[in-house]
Formats: C-alpha cells, sequence, structure tokens
C-alpha cells in the first residue's frame, strides 16, 4: 500500500514535467507533419509559398518560433483543464457558500455531529479543513483540564494546519499559467522580429523594392505575435478565473474556522 503512494505521489509530482515535454514533442510534430504538409504549398514544396488562402501553410511559414507559440497554447489549455478539475474536487458537492452557511447554523445550534456528517457529503478540501476543525472541537470540549482560551487555541490551530495542507494541491500549477502568461507575447514578439529581419534581409538581396513579397513576409512574421497574444490572453483569463475560485474556498475555510470558535467562546 505504501509502495502505491509512492508511486501516485511520484507520478503527480512529475505530472508537470511530463506534460511540458509531451507538449513541445507534439508541437513540433505538428509544426513538420501538419501545418508543413506539401499540400499546403504551391508545388508540394514547403520552400514555396502557401496556397492562397491556406491557413496551415501561412502558419508553417511563421518561422521556428511557431511550434514553441503552440506549445505554449497547449500547456495553458491542458493546465486550466487540470486546475479546473482540482479545484471543482476541492470546492466539493455543494456550493460554497451554502455548505459554510449550513455548518455556521449547525455549529451554533450544537448539533457538531450533523456537522461532521456534512463534511462527509460536501467532501473537498474545504470540508476536510472543516472537518479536522470540528473533530478537533469535540475532543478539546470534553477535556475537562483545557480552558476556554486553551480550546480555542487548539482548534484554531488545527485549523491552520489543516489548510496548510490543503492550500498547495490547489494553488500548484498556477504558476505555469502565469509564465505563460508572461512569456507567450514576448517570445510572440521574438519570431516577429526575426521574421521582419528575414523579410527584409531578403528584400535588400533582391536588389528591387518586391512589395508583394514584403507584405506576405510581415504577414508571416506576424503570425507568431498573433499565437503569443492568444496565448497569453488564455493563460491570463485562466489564472484569473482560478485565483478568484480558491480564494473563495480559502475565504470558506476561514469563516468556519472561526464560526467553530465563536462557538466555544460562547460557551459559559
Amino acid at each position: 500500500m505504501n509502495n502505491e503512494n509512492s508511486l501516485v505521489g511520484a507520478l503527480k509530482s512529475g505530472f508537470a514535467s511530463i506534460v511540458i515535454v509531451l507538449a513541445l514533442v507534439v508541437s513540433y510534430l505538428v509544426y513538420h507533419f501538419v501545418l508543413g504538409n506539401p499540400a499546403n504549398f504551391e508545388g508540394g514544396n514547403p520552400e514555396n509559398n502557401p496556397l492562397q488562402g491556406n491557413f496551415l501553410g501561412i502558419v508553417h511559414k511563421g518561422g521556428q518560433i511557431v511550434p514553441i507559440l503552440i506549445c505554449i497554447n497547449l500547456l495553458v489549455i491542458t493546465f486550466s483543464i487540470e486546475r479546473f478539475i482540482t479545484v471543482r474536487r476541492a470546492k466539493g458537492k455543494g456550493r460554497i457558500e451554502s455548505f459554510v452557511r449550513n455548518i455556521r447554523n449547525m455549529i451554533s445550534a450544537g448539533n457538531v455531529d450533523m456537522a461532521i456528517a456534512e463534511c462527509d457529503k460536501q467532501k473537498g478540501s474545504l470540508a476536510n479543513v472543516v472537518k479536522s476543525g470540528l473533530e478537533k472541537y469535540k475532543a478539546v470540549d470534553k477535556d475537562a483540564s483545557l480552558d476556554k482560551e486553551a480550546k480555542i487555541a487548539a482548534v484554531q490551530k488545527e485549523v491552520e494546519e489543516a489548510t496548510t495542507l490543503e492550500l498547495p494541491m490547489l494553488s500548484k500549477n498556477l504558476v505555469i499559467l502565469s509564465t505563460c502568461a508572461s512569456i507567450a507575447t514576448l517570445i510572440g514578439l521574438i519570431g516577429t522580429v526575426l521574421g521582419m529581419i528575414k523579410s527584409f534581409s531578403a528584400l535588400a538581396n533582391a536588389g528591387s523594392p518586391d512589395t508583394v513579397a514584403l507584405a506576405t513576409g510581415i504577414s508571416e512574421a506576424l503570425i507568431n505575435t498573433a499565437l503569443g497574444i492568444i496565448a497569453s490572453a488564455l493563460a491570463i483569463i485562466a489564472y484569473n478565473f482560478f485565483t478568484t475560485k480558491i480564494d473563495a474556498i480559502t475565504y470558506g475555510m476561514d469563516e468556519a474556522g472561526f464560526s467553530i470558535s465563536k462557538t466555544i467562546a460562547s460557551k459559559n
């Protein structure tokens, strides 16, 4: 059993690394075999211009930065899905506001066992923290050797420790989304600058102005900026969404812990 738990823990800890490597591999395969398919180009040659209106060929002409930007987009999508599943499980089955309100009412009425049963039905990180606090409350409430302040301190410590254990799971991999949001546009701009340098260099070597070739080169270079902006926008939206959800769960933990402490303080 311990070996199984160790294996699961190792897989979870290496999940991000595995996803990043797979995303890079998939991105380069897509770039070379899907976007770079000869059927997307004039004369069936990827070295030629893309066919008129062929979007895949146009994206391929964006250069070697394109697969990196595709990888970033894949990472944003993958970790957004992973965080959505994790936060959904952490929230539990019902609404956070309703759960916290029910727990608060049950604690005020002295129905601690009913509140614990409600935690078992709710499940998730929030319910785990509240249940830990309630069980500690039951234990210290029967201990006549502890005064009121000691009981409150013991319950608060238990809630804080349970919260400390749950929060890392909620915020895990959010740093990847924030990093993608920061670097996607910059990498896209690098690709665009490199593409512009290449276009103007080719124009200079041609010896005579070719407005069509210049316009084509610029449009291909701007593909990198477009992909970077898309990845950055998706990452920012996802990061803010999950941060808001995690804040709501954390607030629920704090409110439930305060309600338990308040119940102890109100007893004679």
